[in-house]
C-alpha cells in the first residue's frame, strides 16, 4: 500500500485555518480527505461547520493539544484511520491535521519520524502556516508559539492583507523571510488557494529542491548586526504595537525587533569531511536540538560525486544521497538553519572546521 500523505495546517488563533480548510474540502479536486482536528474544549464550532458542509471523515480529539500532552492520541488516531482504510471501512487519499492556534507543530511532525508504525503508513508532506496580516506584528512580538509556527513552515499563507496597507504587508513579508527564508509566502483572500499550493509540496522530501531566498543570501553577506539590514537600509517593520499607535510606523522611526526565531545560511565550495560533519552535527543537535526547528541542506561531501541531502526537525536528523553533481556545476554546500536563539557564530565556525 502506498504511503498516505499528511499535511499539517497551523497558524495562530484567528488566522483563517478553518476558512482555508473549508475551501480545500469543498473544492472539486476529486480527492477524499480525512481531517484530524484539534481544539481546546468539549464543544468545537469548527467541527460543526466542517461536518455540515462536507462528507469528509472528521476525527475530533477534545482532550487537549496534539502537540503536547496527547501525542499518543494522535498516534492512535492515525493508526485507527490506517486500519479502517485497509479494511475498506474508510476511503480517503490524504490526511490534514489542523492544530490548535496555540500549538507548536514540532512534536506533531516528529510523530511521523519517531514512530515506526506511523512512518510505515504515512508520509509527512508539509507544514502550512497561516499568518494574520492584521494582527501578525503583535502576535509575533508577544507569542513564541506564533514565531515557532513561522519557523516550521514549508509554505506561509498571509491572510487579511485587505485589512492593512501595502507597506505593512511588505514589512511583514520581510520579517517572515528573516525568520524562515525557505518557506514561500503567498497572500490569500478568504482561503482561496489553489490545491497545487496546498498538497504535494514535498516539504519533507529529502530530495526536494532546496529553496533558500536568493535575496536573503545576498543580504546576509553585508548585513549589519541586530537586524540584518543592508547598511543604511531603513527598517519599517510593523514591529511594536506602540509604533502604530504613536503614528511612527513607516515614518522614519528606526527600530529593529529581535525575534528569537531566526535563520542563517552556511555556504562553502569546499567539501565536507563526512566524519567531522557527523560529529559536529551530532553534538549541536544534542545540545541545541529542542531549539532547532527546521534545518536542511545540499552538501558537497568528500568521497562521493553525488549531492548529499540532509534535513532535520529538533533532534531528528536524516540524510540521503541525491543526484550526481552536473558536469561543470560548482559543488557548493548550502545549509539553512531555523531555530530559537541559536548561536550562529558557533554553528558557522564549527561547520567551517568540518571542511576538508
Amino acid at each position: 500500500m502506498s504511503l498516505i500523505p499528511v499535511t499539517i495546517l497551523t497558524g495562530f488563533l484567528g488566522s483563517g485555518k478553518t476558512t482555508l480548510l473549508k475551501r480545500v474540502l469543498t473544492e472539486a479536486h476529486g480527492q477524499k480527505i480525512a481531517v484530524i482536528e484539534n481544539e481546546f474544549g468539549e464543544e468545537n464550532i469548527d467541527n460543526e461547520i466542517l461536518v455540515n458542509d462536507t462528507n469528509e471523515n472528521i476525527i475530533q480529539m477534545n482532550n487537549g493539544c496534539i502537540c503536547c500532552s496527547i501525542r499518543e492520541d494522535l498516534r492512535e488516531t492515525l493508526q485507527l484511520l490506517a486500519s479502517k482504510k485497509r479494511q475498506g471501512l474508510l476511503t480517503f487519499d490524504r490526511v490534514v491535521i489542523e492544530t490548535t492556534g496555540l500549538a507548536d507543530p514540532g512534536p506533531v511532525a516528529q510523530t511521523f519520524f519517531m514512530d515506526e508504525e506511523i512512518a510505515e503508513q504515512y508520509l509527512l508532506d508539509s507544514i502550512l502556516t497561516l499568518v494574520d496580516a492584521k494582527h501578525a506584528a503583535t502576535q509575533l512580538n508577544d507569542r513564541q508559539e506564533a514565531r515557532r509556527q513561522v519557523g516550521f513552515a514549508d509554505q506561509i499563507f498571509i491572510s487579511k492583507t485587505d485589512l492593512v496597507d501595502e507597506s505593512e504587508v511588505k514589512a511583514l513579508m520581510h520579517r517572515l523571510t528573516h525568520m524562515n527564508p525557505r518557506a514561500p509566502q503567498r497572500a490569500v483572500h478568504f482561503g482561496e488557494v489553489a490545491i497545487a499550493d496546498v498538497f504535494d509540496l514535498r516539504g519533507f522530501n529529502l530530495n526536494a529542491k532546496l529553496d533558500i531566498d536568493p535575496d536573503f543570501l545576498k543580504e546576509e553577506t553585508d548585513a549589519h548586526a541586530g537586524h540584518d539590514h543592508a547598511p543604511g537600509e531603513h527598517c519599517d517593520h510593523p514591529s511594536h504595537a506602540h509604533d502604530a499607535a504613536d503614528g511612527h510606523a513607516g515614518h522614519g522611526h528606526h527600530h529593529h525587533h529581535d525575534d528569537d526565531v531566526k535563520s542563517f545560511v552556511f555556504r562553502s565550495d569546499r567539501a565536507f569531511s563526512p566524519a567531522k560533519l557527523e560529529d559536529f552535527l551530532g553534538a549541536v543537535v544534542n545540545i541545541y536540538g529542542p531549539r532547532m526547528l527546521r534545518y536542511k541542506g545540499v552538501l558537497n561531501m568528500e568521497g562521493t560525486d553525488r549531492k548529499v541531502i540532509f534535513q532535520g526537525v529538533h533532534q531528528l536528523m536524516g540524510s540521503d544521497l541525491g543526484p550526481a553533481w552536473a558536469e561543470g556545476e560548482v559543488k557548493t554546500s548550502k545549509m539553512v538553519f531555523i531555530g530559537i536563539d541559536l548561536p550562529k557564530d558557533i554553528f558557522l565556525q564549527g561547520l567551517e572546521q568540518c571542511l576538508v
